[in-house]
């Protein structure tokens, strides 16, 4: 049995149903199952990762775990304890590249290099998949492609190499059947680095429209986003990133194309399979 933490994420759900088409017994922790809409065949257990004490009956027989920092917070040290005694071999963490190449506010590069550090200390089989930004991230401009043909934002010329969902879900799930990935550390992105004039580009090529990016202040976009009531870590995670994107793109690696023997997704993937999303 594989056990996934942050299941209702794009990554979670992802691994989750790729494992689900392996046959592998799937268990997925979530706050509110009754309100998540896990795929059909994963057992969901319910409880609070912060304070993960109340899981241990739930790893018993979990051969790995798929760590997500976010869903874990300040659990994840009880969480690999608990691993640990229960007989769990392998854990998968899901890190930044900002741990290796900085960007944005140091803080939130050393809440990853914490988790990464808990892990590697923990006695369990380790991987760590430290990874650019996800190009579903693209998903908070659907509102506005769904209102007009003018995305709004900071940072124009940010340049990101972002990967698919699918990318990472099928490099976690090697390194989370099999052993052959233990103790190492793997730096993921897309394919192909690309400033945020040229992602509303593509998503209007998959959209059958013509968008456009319109370049705001930094914080104008920031008020803007604590206006919808969104906290002030949200922002400060974003606009700092892209400040530092700016001026020095973030890094492009060939990993995925290595470990998975096929040619990365591309952002343009992406952008045709959530199409919808954007209202075509």
């Amino acid at each position: 049995m594989i056990l996934i933490t942050g299941a209702n994420g794009v990554v979670g759900r992802q691994v989750m149903n790729q494992l689900l088409k392996d046959d592998a017994a799937v268990t997925a922790v979530t706050r509110s199952p009754r309100e998540t809409r896990l795929p059909d065949g994963v057992r969901a257990v319910n409880g609070d990762l912060f304070h993960p004490q109340w899981l241990e009956a739930a790893l018993e027989g979990a051969e790995a775990i798929q760590i997500s920092p976010r869903a874990t917070g300040p659990g994840l040290g009880d969480l690999l304890k608990l691993a640990a005694n229960q007989g769990v071999r392998r854990a998968v963490l899901l890190s930044a590249t900002t741990v290796e190449y900085p960007a944005g506010e140091a803080r939130f590069a050393a809440q990853f290099k914490h988790a990464e550090d808990l892990l590697t200390s923990s006695g369990l089989d380790w991987t760590i998949l430290r990874l650019a930004d996800f190009a579903a991230n693209a998903l908070a401009w659907a509102p506005q492609v769904k209102a007009g043909d003018v995305v709004r934002g900071a940072y124009g010329q940010a340049a990101t190499s972002p990967i698919h969902e699918t990318d990472i879900a099928a490099v976690a799930v090697q390194a989370l059947r099999t052993s052959a990935h233990a103790g190492q550390v793997y730096t993921l992105t897309g394919p192909q680095s690309l400033d945020q004039f040229e992602k509303v580009r593509l998503i209007g090529a998959a959209t059958g429209r013509e968008l456009s990016f319109q370049e705001l202040p930094p914080e104008q976009v920031r008020q803007g986003m604590l206006a919808q009531g969104l906290p002030e870590e949200v922002p400060a995670r974003l606009l700092g990133s892209l400040a530092d994107y700016a001026g020095r793109p973030g890094p492009t690696t060939a990993t995925v194309e290595e470990l998975l023997g096929r040619p990365a997704l591309t952002f343009a993937d992406w952008a045709h399979d959530n199409a919808r999303a954007f209202g075509r």
